[in-house]
Formats: C-alpha cells, structure tokens, sequence
C-alpha cells in the first residue's frame, strides 16, 4: 500500500537535500564508457537493444533494495529492474558521482537537478508503461530519466530547452548506447506534435497548470504524470488520465518539490 509516510518521506528528501550542494561545473561526457553488452529485448510487437555496464552494480542493486523497493510503493516489477540497470553516476557531474546511489537529487548546473532515485521510480511507475508505446519526456535534463524509460520501450521522445543540456545528453545517449532516445533542443510547453499522439507523458519540471498542447497529445486511454504548482508554494505530483472518449481525469498523488518548467508557459 503506497503510505502517506512514503509520501512525507519522500517529499522531506526532496526539499531537504536539494539545496546543500554548490553548483557543480557543467556535465560533460567525456570518459564515458562504451557498454559492456548490449541485453535484447523482444516482445510479441517490438525488439531493442537496451546497454549493460557492470561498473557500481552492486550499489545501483543496493539503492534499489534498500531506497526504493522497501518502500513498497512501486507495483511494477520492471520499473525497479529498469533503475537496477541505468547507471546513474554517468548523469551526474564527476564532482558529485560519489553520491549517485544515494536517494537524493543532485544539482547538475544551469539551475536544474536530476531527481532523487525514488521519484525518478515512482513516476515512471505511474505511467505504467507497455513494451512498444510512445513516451513523450518533457526536461531531458542529464538524461537519466530518459534512460530508465528506454528500458521499458524503445519509443522514447524527450525535449530539453536548455541547449547545452540537451548537447550534453545527445552525446551521452551515444556513447553509452541508449540508441532508441530521440532528442530535441526546444519548448516542452508545445510538445511534439511531429510524433503525437504519446501514449505516456512525463514531465519532469514543474508547470503552474499542464500546458494544454500536451494534454491534446496525449492519446485516448494514454496517461501523463506532472509535478504541478508555483515552485515558491506548493506542488502536487499528478497524475492525468484521458479515457477512450476523450474525457480527463486527474489523480492528485502526492506533495512534491520540482524546478520550475521554463518555456511559453510562463510568460503568458
């Protein structure tokens, strides 16, 4: 049962740790690691090769078992495979890397964060994803959350506005293999109307209300999980539901504190 102590938990990490750090120099992907193998994924509609590295497995297995699954929480099975298998230490700057498989969110320059492990699990368990659908990320940021979509399907698509945020991720989606992430430097608010419908919507900065571009780009039956609120008052993460004819309804799951979402959706 996901416990309203879960939940204060989870939202004492996140407002507590994310301003501890100094900001820390800009990502680069330099030194990064090819992978060690690559696991094929084959399923009765769709095939993909997701990336292996063996490097801090024990402790990406430990911050599962210990920060994430016994939290009780997380209903997908997959999701906390997916978490167990990214190597989160390859998105965070190196003056930070030490504290990667801790559960905290961690600054990686230009104002923004990656999230804590927990949220990053939580959130893409609420879209309960299905092998061969289309995601839509709105803040790629390091890429991180990205890369644990990517092993669920491989129709991952993800907009950063930031741009040498955005450079930094393309380069490192290459290098470290996560070849089924498709990139785009430019506004979240709008979407990508090229590839929609989405089945799934994740955003991982927070809007005041969720732009209604993506709200229209979300596919009957589809679902789109958002922190939403003023990043000075309070947050909720949310969960919006749009059912075969059309109609949305809207789950309010927990207190949550997020960057704030910059873009067109601000200056209106």
């Amino acid at each position: 049962m996901k416990t309203l102590n879960s939940f204060l938990i989870l939202l004492i990490t996140a407002a507590g740790i994310w301003f501890t750090f100094d900001d820390p120099a800009p990502l680069s992907a330099d030194h990064l690691p090819a992978p060690q193998t690559l696991d094929t994924v084959a399923t009765d509609t769709v095939e993909w090769e997701r990336p292996r590295f063996d490097q801090r497995q024990d402790e990406r297995h430990e911050m599962v078992e210990q920060g994430i699954e016994n939290r009780k929480i997380i209903d997908d099975e997959k999701v906390l495979e997916a978490m167990r298998h990214v190597p989160r230490h390859f998105f965070v700057p190196k003056n930070y890397q030490e504290y990667a498989y801790e559960n905290r969110p961690l600054p990686i320059g230009y104002d923004q964060t990656i999230s804590q492990p927990l949220i990053v699990a939580y959130m893409t368990d609420l879209l309960d994803i299905e092998a061969g659908e289309k995601v839509l990320e709105i803040g790629t940021g390091s890429g991180y959350q990205a890369a644990v979509l990517s092993e669920l399907t491989p129709h991952v698509y993800t907009i950063e506005i930031v741009k040498p945020l955005a450079d930094q991720a393309i380069k490192r989606f290459e290098i470290l293999g996560y070849h089924t992430i498709t990139t785009k430097i430019g506004d979240g608010y709008k979407g990508w109307p090229e590839h929609a419908p989405f089945d799934k919507i994740i955003l991982t900065a927070a809007p005041e209300e969720i732009p209604q571009p993506l709200i229209n780009q979300l596919a009957p039956d589809g679902v789109l999980v958002a922190p939403v609120g003023n990043v000075d008052d309070s947050q909720v993460l949310t969960k919006v539901t749009k059912t075969k004819d059309g109609e949305i309804k809207r789950e309010q799951k927990m207190p949550v504190r997020f960057v704030p979402m910059t873009g067109k959706s601000q200056k209106q």
